[in-house]
């Protein structure tokens, strides 16, 4: 782990006298305090790329203002590090070739969450590159940070790109940390670190500053301890940027999230039951049904939807989409960097690569040689891939919320975590994951602890419209309320070696 935090002097030595500092205010009381659960967790889990060493200068200066304190006054927060921040830390993407990437820039939906009083205290590990440079990948690997470990089982996968913030909140780090998810990465981390996440509509939140998969589906988005903190950082991340163009509704359809949040929010509404979307296991099945009684006995009206058709190209397609977006996005990210960074195209990325024996010590960069190969946004073969999945996958989710009148749908979001493995690499088995069209839709998708199996969390979708954010919070809050599934973490190595189940793995007694 990168660290080099200034925690700052107790008192100061003038003249022989010790003269005493004013009491720490609230903003670096929180601060300091999340810096030591980092230093206490991270060692085991591994979710903490750097500290900033500003981070409690930060947070002084936010206590000594005069103004009115912001309703994330003094949280202190992580960020994903493909996120560019203010400051002395580097932007890396999880890769070697970014490691002199300072910017010192804030990408703009920062700049919401600091005027809300909020302090970005640090950035966390990732899977490299967003999990798009090769395959098979080991989610929550990068070359800049190593692996990433699921605190409910040190030996489990954490998922997906944004497996460091989701990591890091479960583990008690902070209580919210941003992610970006392009498909799967933010909901898949929340839900088997047993988290909220929020994937927004894509456009809702601006991209500008963030190391780019694609400008059709990336995204950033909350991941939290609980339902109301997400809807006050969404509330300060929405927005409308200039320089990002698919955000130009945002300021239109942003809320004040937290406000929608109200233990009556199912009552007679109409849910979309996906049972084609569950499967994942016996278990998992199970804990789906007492969800569903959950928003039953809350007064939701339950109606099943049938499983969509037409979207058997939606997975070829989108991959067509993501990688010609990855190179002329990346191209266009690399080329503002600053003058020390010398991989300057994904040309050059990929032959860091193969100059780095770390880089590809575990898996191969295929995603990134694909990419390099593609004809850019003028291709017809790729206008027609984006046309064609858009196209499939909304269609797919409007046919759902048509056919049953519901204003959501509901489903597992995904199987427990399986092994981290560095022979066979990321394995996720059982149902289908509906998740995924929600992406490629651009749709928001909210994930809700729904309980564990064996220790391991899961968790509960809620998908809706374009711009439905405040409903789906509305409606997570309620099932989070009603159900209080979260699962504390146990740090244990293995689900195998927790003393409820080591015992089993133990021979009889002779």
């Amino acid at each position: 782990m990168r660290r080099n935090v200034m925690l700052g002097l107790g008192g100061m030595l003038l003249a022989g006298t010790v003269l005493a500092q004013p009491a720490p205010g609230p903003a670096e009381t929180n601060v300091r305090a999340a810096i030591a659960r980092v230093e206490r967790h991270n060692p085991a889990v591994n979710a903490v790329l750097a500290i900033d060493p500003t981070a409690i200068d930060q947070a002084r200066v936010l206590d000594r203002m005069r103004r009115a304190r912001g309703p994330l006054y003094g949280v202190p927060l992580l960020i994903k590090d493909n996120i560019d921040m203010k400051g002395p830390l580097p932007t890396t993407a999880g890769s070697l070739a970014l490691a002199a990437n300072v910017t010192n820039r804030d990408a703009p939906l920062l700049s919401g969450l600091r005027a809300s009083g909020a302090i970005i205290i640090g950035k966390t590990n990732l899977s490299e590159w967003a999990n798009m440079r090769g395959r098979p990948s080991i989610s929550g690997w990068s070359g800049a940070g190593g692996q990433v470990h699921n605190p409910h089982a040190l030996n489990r996968t954490p998922c997906g790109s944004s497996s460091g913030s989701g990591a890091a909140v479960a583990a008690g780090m902070v209580d919210a940390a941003i992610g970006t998810e392009t498909d799967g990465s933010i909901t898949c981390p929340a839900a088997i670190n047993g988290i909220v996440g929020l994937k927004p509509s894509v456009g809702l939140v601006s991209r500008t500053h963030v190391v780019p998969i694609s400008h059709s589906q990336d995204t950033a988005g909350p991941m939290t301890r609980d339902i109301r903190t997400a809807a006050l950082m969404l509330t300060a991340m929405a927005g409308s940027d200039p320089a990002d163009a698919a955000t130009a509704d945002a300021d239109a359809q942003r809320r004040d999230y937290a406000a929608a949040l109200h233990l009556d929010a199912l009552k007679g509404v109409r849910i979309g039951v996906m049972r084609w979307a569950a499967g994942w296991s016996v278990p998992v099945d199970a804990l789906f049904e007492a969800a569903l009684a959950v928003l039953k006995a809350r007064g939701a009206v339950l109606v099943d939807v049938p499983a969509p058709s037409g979207t058997e190209g939606v997975g070829a397609a989108e991959y067509k989409v993501l990688v010609t977006e990855l190179k002329t996005g990346l191209n266009a990210y690399l080329a503002t960097t600053p003058a020390a960074v010398q991989t300057r195209t994904l040309a050059d990325v990929i032959a860091f690569n193969n100059a780095i024996p770390r880089e590809q010590a575990l898996f191969g960069q295929e995603h990134f040689i694909v990419a390099e190969a593609t004809k850019g946004l003028d291709d017809p073969e790729y206008q027609t891939a984006r046309a064609n999945s858009l196209k499939a996958a909304t269609e797919a989710l409007a046919g759902m919320i048509a056919a049953g009148k519901v204003a959501a749908l509901v489903s597992p979001t995904t199987a427990p975590a399986g092994f981290i493995d560095a022979v066979l690499a990321d394995r996720f088995g059982g149902g289908r994951n509906a998740g995924g069209l929600a992406a490629v839709a651009g749709w928001p998708h909210l994930t809700v602890p729904m309980g564990a199996v064996k220790g391991l969390p899961v968790g509960f979708s809620f998908i809706g419209p374009r711009w439905s954010e405040a409903q789906l919070l509305a409606f997570g809050y309620v099932y989070e309320q009603a159900s209080q599934q979260r699962v504390t973490p146990t740090f244990a190595g293995s689900v195998e070696a927790q003393p409820a189940f080591a015992p089993s793995f133990a021979p009889p007694a002779r």
